[in-house]
């Protein structure tokens, strides 16, 4: 029995625990105050739960909205309808999974590097990095592969005498160098292994097969939590970024 809990142990705490993302959210809290000084803005928000979708809202809006829901979905109709499935799983002791997304406004262009150091790989691997996230894509990601160049590709054009593009479907970053357009980044969540409902597994010490049943308390869907770690995984990258850049001097912090 002691093995079979030790493996759940595990699972459920330790380095699999939410609460290793203490550091993130430390360290984010001072990226964000140097993003402060250029006026960058990291907002994350959950754009999904389980099938349910948020309709794109307005940057402006982002974080006004978010803030009026518990699940920080920008979209409030859509929040609601999450809230009710979230709660109606929790009461079966189930969990779900959604999606979180992260937007960087006012980034200047130019950061990252074309090859080693592509900051859309340094956003992918941080954000990767945070517990339960099992996919990140940037711009269109995915859709990407559906689509032929000349739908794909970002033109550029000159507007009020900054170069710009006219879609973003890169997501702000192209040969892993930013354009100085909105960075878009999406994350997969899963859902919560932790759950109220029988599961199998194995007795290590008798290698037999088991059931297993989990106590305590267990989030039924983290993506509202997640959004706290990615908005500070994602600014303590970029500020790494701006002062190999050069748009911040360590030696005055």
């Amino acid at each position: 029995m002691e093995s079979k809990i030790w493996c759940l142990r595990l699972q459920r705490g330790g380095r699999g625990s939410g609460r290793v993302t203490i550091g993130h959210v430390i360290g984010g809290a001072v990226a964000k105050k140097l993003l402060n000084t250029l006026n960058i803005k990291v907002i994350s928000h959950v754009s999904q739960v389980g099938t349910i979708k948020a309709n794109p809202v307005n940057v402006n809006e982002l974080e006004t909205n978010i803030n009026q829901n518990s699940v920080r979905c920008a979209d409030l109709e859509a929040a609601e309808r999450m809230e009710a499935e979230i709660i109606e799983t929790k009461k079966v002791g189930d969990s779900i999974g959604g999606i979180v997304e992260t937007v960087v406004l006012n980034s200047p262009a130019g950061l990252g590097d074309p090859v080693f150091g592509k900051l859309d790989a340094e956003l992918a691997g941080g954000l990767m990095g945070i517990g339960s996230v099992k996919g990140v894509e940037i711009g269109l990601g995915f859709k990407s592969a559906e689509l032929k160049g000349s739908q794909m590709n970002d033109e550029f054009l000159i507007e009020a005498n900054t170069i710009k593009t006219r879609t973003n479907h890169s997501g702000g970053i192209l040969g892993g160098i930013t354009t100085g357009m909105p960075i878009n980044i999406r994350m997969a969540v899963k859902p919560t292994p932790s759950i109220s409902l029988t599961q199998k597994t194995v007795d290590t010490k008798s290698m037999e097969s088991k059931d297993i049943l989990i106590q305590g308390r267990h989030d039924p869907c983290i993506c509202p939590r997640v959004t706290t770690v990615a908005e500070a995984t994602v600014s303590i990258i970029l500020a790494d970024q701006l002062i190999r850049a050069g748009y911040i001097d360590p030696c005055k912090l």
